[in-house]
């Protein structure tokens, strides 16, 4: 399984890091996990692109995690696609019913599927990959994700957007790598999202083996200030933590 960063930003923009989108990728299968702005950019300069991308699977309905699905869907009808899968959480359907009543012209230009994602009735198959959700805790209705090929390959965790809480960690327990929202650093006082030392702290408290962790949704306020970030995460957790960055590619095995 292949991860690639699309976008490790968030809602606003800093001129190096696109909003949220991940490439996840296995064999001839390929899935786009949420298509923020620029992250179309940022497929388009894969070897996939966005012609080899059938599916989108959002983890919530914010701007900077869905903007780029309507210029998606239109790059797609340009190239011949005729095709597109889009998942998510409850309200997913409604929201492409929304922005087609917006932009009528691209009504009936792709035969689409909408598959709604509930926890409860997860583990479900996208792709090829089997994905487990559980809801995190942020100001809108949003899924962390946990993705797996098989039982006996190693899975890969992305958080969405959320604060930091142990049972999250714990969903994430066996996988190579966890992707997590790390949006500020300690002097910002936020909600939503956590800071190093909170997400330091339960990284720590939780009952989980980990791979490699991976920080994104990465706010302006943190430029400059990475390794600070870090010094603040390792005085809680002695884990591998890293910055993600668009365009890094990682093989999860």
């Amino acid at each position: 399984m292949e991860l690639t960063f699309l976008g490790t930003g968030s809602a606003m923009p800093t001129g190096e890091r696109f909003q949220t989108g991940l490439l996840v990728e296995s064999d001839d299968d390929s899935l786009l996990v949420d298509c923020g702005s620029g992250v179309l950019h940022g497929l388009a300069a894969t070897e996939t692109g966005y012609e080899g991308v059938d599916t989108v699977l959002f983890t919530h309905h914010h701007l900077d995690h869905v903007s780029d699905l309507p210029v998606l869907m239109k790059a797609r009808w340009l190239a011949g696609a005729e095709t597109l899968t889009i998942a998510g959480p409850e309200g997913t359907e409604q929201l492409v019913t929304d922005l087609l009543d917006v932009h009528e012209y691209m009504q009936g230009r792709l035969d689409l599927t909408f598959r709604e994602i509930a926890p409860d009735e997860t583990p479900v198959e996208l792709e090829g990959f089997e994905i487990s959700a559980t809801e995190t805790r942020h100001s809108m209705y949003c899924l962390a994700y946990r993705f797996e090929r098989t039982s006996e390959d190693p899975a890969f965790v992305f958080s969405g957007d959320t604060e930091a809480f142990e049972e999250l960690v714990e969903f994430a327990d066996g996988a190579a790598v966890l992707v997590h929202d790390c949006s500020f650093p300690d002097e910002v006082d936020v909600s939503n999202h956590p800071t190093p030392s909170q997400l330091g702290e339960v990284l720590d408290a939780a009952d989980a083996e980990l791979g490699r962790v991976y920080l994104t949704h990465l706010y302006p306020h943190t430029n400059g200030k990475h390794d600070e970030m870090l010094d603040s995460l390792h005085d809680q957790y002695d884990g591998d933590v890293r910055f993600a960055r668009d365009g890094l590619t990682l093989d999860v095995t």
